[in-house]
């Protein structure tokens, strides 16, 4: 069994988007998604997806998209993004999610021992245009993250990840309450997706560039977080082939390498 991650699939069946708007690095979507997520994901294999699973306004329109994944190989584990707006309550996300996909929210879950937290994040203090209104938001999601590490702790299992959609720190790469919280729980990865943009593609190390609102230019990501792993992975910087996190298939675990 193999773990790995790919975030932003951005998909719209029932109302199909150009995602190219956010530079060539989309060209192909979404048939690449599917088509990277084929050629590397095996029935056995375990999938995180943090966030921006599909453009839908209603829950009945992203069906559509969350049916497209359950039919890929492996299972999956989804967690909400900020365009995610058809996202109901879990309890009834929880209910109507085909089988073999699983969703986490102020919680926390484990699948053959590997023990999935996290929370959707927010920007961080000190990012771009930082309102008042993304401060409150800002501690609210610190305070789903406390409450989510709390819940993994209480769980049995061998390897413990932590699924953000947005990166959890500002462009200055400064600390946050996420990274404290993170800091102190140490598990053994972190994955985040969000910030896209054709440099992403174009770039293993260094810079990030990102196209996805009023700013334009340069976007750093953090690389590294003490012991913890660290992995970016926005579907367009992957290139839409979902990232190796860690293969169980040996008799121990060997830790895929963050983007440190």
């Amino acid at each position: 069994m193999r773990l790995f991650a790919i975030a932003d699939p951005h998909l719209s069946a029932a109302a199909p988007k150009p995602m190219t708007i956010f530079g060539p690095g989309w060209s192909g979507h979404p048939e690449a998604f599917f088509d990277g997520w084929l050629s590397t994901v095996a029935d056995g294999d375990i999938v995180l997806v943090p966030g921006d699973i599909s453009w839908a306004m209603k829950f009945e329109d992203a069906a559509l998209d969350l049916n497209a994944i359950a039919e890929l190989p492996g299972r999956k584990v989804l967690m909400r993004g900020n365009h995610d707006y058809w996202w109901p309550s879990i309890s009834k996300l929880r209910r109507a999610l085909p089988g073999g996909m699983h969703a986490v929210q102020n919680d926390a879950l484990v699948l053959d021992g590997i023990v999935v937290s996290g929370t959707r994040g927010w920007i961080c203090p000190g990012s771009r245009s930082f309102t008042d209104n993304d401060q409150r938001i800002y501690e609210r999601e610190g305070e789903r993250l406390a409450i989510s590490l709390a819940a993994a702790k209480r769980l049995a299992g061998d390897y413990h990840v932590v699924m953000l959609h947005f990166p959890p720190t500002n462009q200055k790469l400064e600390p946050s309450v996420f990274t404290e919280l993170i800091s102190e729980a140490a598990p053994d990865a972190l994955v985040f997706g969000h910030v896209h943009g054709y440099g992403h593609a174009q770039a293993e190390l260094g810079t990030e560039h990102r196209t996805d609102g009023g700013d334009t230019g340069p976007e750093p990501v953090l690389r590294k977080l003490g012991e913890v792993a660290v992995h970016f992975v926005a579907a367009d910087a992957l290139r839409f082939v979902p990232k190796l996190i860690a293969d169980f298939s040996q008799a121990d675990a060997r830790p895929a390498g963050g983007v440190a």
